[in-house]
Order: C-alpha cells, then sequence, then structure tokens
C-alpha cells in the first residue's frame, strides 16, 4: 500500500469547506477538520457566531469519522488585519479585509500550523480557484523560504504553481487571494476548483449535510466593528461643479467613492466623488454616473506577483497588455500595465472605470491566470478634471478672484 497523505481542511461551518472535506476524504487522504476564530462577536441575540459556525463544522467532521480541531487567530487577526484596517480608513481609503485575512491569516498562520504543528502534506480549502498542480504534484512540493534579498539567484531552476480562476466564473474567487503567498500555494488544494456552486450544494444535500446547506453566506462586517475604534471626524458636502456646501456628513471615513450621499433636504441622489482629509470635505456629484467618477490611470504600491517574479514579457519590455479588477464583481478590463523600479505598477485602462478606490486591490490577470495584486495608492485625473481643462483651453480668462475648492485624491 501507498503512503496516506494527510491534508488538513480549514473549516468555516458552510458549505464549501464541508463539501470540501468530503471530497478529499473520497479521494482517500487522511482528512483533519480545521476551524478558525478570528473575531469575537455576537448576533443581535447576544449569540456568538463562530460558536454557531464552529458547531457545524465539528458536526461535517463527525460525521465523516474527521479529526477535528479549532484555533484562534484574534489576536493574529487583530494585529495582521483588523489595525490595518484602522490605518488605512483613517488615511480616507476603502481596503478589503478579505484579501488581507487571507494573505495574512489563512494562508500564513493557519498554513504554518497546518504543516508545523499538525504534520500535514498539504492544506486545503473551500475556494473556487484552480492551481497549475496536480494533488501528487503538491504533496511533493518542499519548503522554500523566501529570498531575503532583492534579487533571486538567477541559477535557481524554479516551476512556481499558477493561480488560475475556477470552473464557476460567477464563484471564482481568485480575486481573494491574489495577495496569497507561493509557499503557501504549492502546498494548497482546491477541491472545488473544478465544480460549480450549483453543483457543490447537490453534492452537500446527497451527504445529508442539510444544516450547512440551510446557513446564508455572511462575512466579517468591519464597518460596523470600526465604528467602535474610529473617532467620527465631521465635516461638510461639498458640490464637485460648483464648491457650493450642500450639508454636513458625520464622517468621512464610513464613506467610499461612488456610493450615494445622505444628504439632508436634497431631494435628488447625489454620489461621492472625492474625499479631502485634510478639511474633512467629502465632494459629491449630482448623478451616479458623473464624471468626476471615472478615471482610467491608476499606480499601485509594490506589486505582489503570485509567481514571486514579474512576468518575462513585463520585466524585457517594462509594459504589458493585460486584464484587469479592483472589484470581484466586476468584468475583466483590458489595460496596459508599467512597471517602475520600485516594483509598483501604473495601470492604463482602455475605457475609464467608476469609483476608482484608494485602499482597493489592482487584480491583475492574463487569460485564466490570476498574477497578483498591488494596493492601489494614486489616481490619475477623472473625466471631469479633464474636460475642465479643456474648457480652461478653449475660453477667455475668467475672474479668478472666486475661488473654488478643488478635490484631493
Amino acid at each position: 500500500m501507498g503512503v496516506v497523505r494527510h491534508v488538513v481542511c480549514a473549516m468555516s461551518g458552510g458549505v464549501d469547506s464541508s463539501v470540501s472535506a468530503l471530497l478529499l476524504k473520497r479521494m482517500g487522504y487522511h482528512v483533519t477538520g480545521v476551524f478558525m476564530k478570528n473575531w469575537d462577536s455576537q448576533d443581535e441575540r447576544g449569540v456568538c457566531s463562530s460558536e454557531r459556525d464552529c458547531e457545524d463544522a465539528y458536526k461535517v467532521c463527525k460525521r465523516l469519522d474527521m479529526p477535528f480541531h479549532q484555533v484562534s487567530y484574534v489576536k493574529e487577526y487583530w494585529h495582521e488585519v483588523f489595525s490595518n484596517l484602522l490605518r488605512e480608513y483613517e488615511k480616507g481609503r476603502t481596503p478589503n479585509p478579505d484579501i488581507m485575512c487571507n494573505k495574512h491569516i489563512k494562508f500564513k498562520h493557519f498554513y504554518q500550523y497546518a504543516v508545523n504543528t499538525l504534520g500535514a502534506d498539504a492544506m486545503a480549502t473551500g475556494h473556487y480557484a484552480r492551481t497549475s498542480q496536480e494533488d501528487e504534484e503538491v504533496f511533493q512540493q518542499k519548503h522554500v523560504p523566501p529570498p531575503r534579498t532583492l534579487f533571486r539567484d538567477r541559477f535557481e531552476i524554479r516551476k512556481p504553481a499558477r493561480l488560475y480562476q475556477g470552473a464557476d466564473r460567477l464563484k471564482d474567487q481568485t480575486f481573494f487571494l491574489s495577495q496569497i503567498s507561493q509557499d503557501a500555494l504549492r502546498h494548497t488544494i482546491f477541491p472545488l476548483a473544478g465544480l460549480t456552486k450549483d453543483f457543490v450544494k447537490k453534492i452537500a444535500a446527497e451527504a445529508g449535510f442539510q444544516h450547512v446547506l440551510k446557513k446564508k453566506e455572511h462575512c466579517f462586517n468591519s464597518m460596523s466593528n470600526l465604528l467602535k475604534y474610529i473617532e467620527p471626524k465631521p465635516g461638510n458636502f461639498v458640490s464637485i461643479e460648483d464648491g457650493k456646501i450642500m450639508g454636513q456628513h458625520k464622517g468621512w471615513f464610513t464613506l467610499t467613492l461612488g456610493q450615494r450621499a445622505r444628504i439632508g433636504g436634497q431631494v435628488d441622489p447625489w454620489f461621492v466623488v472625492d474625499k479631502d482629509i485634510t478639511t474633512g470635505d467629502v465632494f459629491v456629484g449630482p448623478t451616479t454616473n458623473h464624471p468626476a467618477l471615472f478615471r482610467d490611470t491608476i499606480q499601485t504600491d509594490r506589486f505582489h506577483w503570485i509567481a514571486e517574479d514579474p512576468p518575462a514579457e513585463l520585466v524585457r519590455t517594462q509594459m504589458m497588455e493585460c486584464l484587469f479588477r479592483f472589484n470581484n464583481r466586476m468584468p475583466l478590463t483590458p489595460c496596459t500595465v508599467t512597471l517602475n523600479l520600485d516594483g509598483s505598477v501604473w495601470v492604463m485602462l482602455r475605457e475609464p472605470i467608476r469609483a476608482l478606490t484608494p485602499g482597493q486591490f489592482a487584480v491583475l490577470y492574463k487569460g485564466d491566470e490570476c498574477l497578483g495584486s498591488g494596493k492601489i495608492i494614486r489616481l490619475g485625473p477623472t473625466k471631469f478634471t479633464l474636460q475642465k481643462g479643456q474648457d480652461c483651453l478653449s475660453c477667455p480668462p475668467k475672474d479668478t478672484n472666486q475661488q473654488h475648492p478643488e478635490p484631493f485624491s
């Protein structure tokens, strides 16, 4: 008989991780289920939702005759994810906690726990994603620490694992995995890679997982928790068109670009188009598709390439055609990427996109492959700014004594 491989499966108490564990068992692996507690929270009835999820995960493991463990990363989540969210919101940005949780918790601390503490040959999660590796290749991988120097040994022979979109494009979760490490990816199995959500539910029903089928999908509500830790800084809603004060807001950190601004006394809807964290002003436009919401250029911080190195085409020419999204639900958009000396990238979109937002992640794709992501730190000019510039060039000089505030991005 061959060696029975040990796989540690992350169990959330939901249908996806439950079916993932079932499929791993059917493949003949020795499977251990582990539930992660990342936050202390209670619902409106005072019931801790994580305890309920943990109980549901335990029921699945017991039904599948699997060992079950639970581990707390509340401290790690606070220091490495939530504290970062606070800092980003205070800078006027809108961060993505799901991407950061995968990077720092599931694919770092949990991965290390699975391999080092439980002695797993591989870890598995219920994400809808694929890799370039067959399962047996995953088991053959050895731990390789990240390079300590800026440049990798050019004589090192490497075949990095690639991250690809899952078969169910509507549920594809590569966007949320775009910051995970190469080492963790090489040791990860995605049992749902080739399945659709509907088929996963069918498998769960046939397996008798009724208690997880009935559950609604839920996620961490960062805003409701942030309100407890950030002091509100009231300010004015200011019209982007004429500088008129339209009303007051209770705190600009609760507002993100593109959302509707709740302005008392206004019958018609206004939308957030920019924020000035120095003055506390939030600039608004009178239509959901106002030109002040559309841009075609962004810059990221140092880009995280899942393969660790930038694509050869980008290194060779400093430019590359690929696909972009900054929201998991938006369609992929053609773009041109320019690589900077500091590792950041400029992304130039073929068409302007609505509500590009600092703090969100620019995720790049080449075909089905997710290349990685970088946090958006700088925005190019809006269509509105460019149109004003064109108008100024074509009009005679005007009285400049009347000053209007300009937005700050």
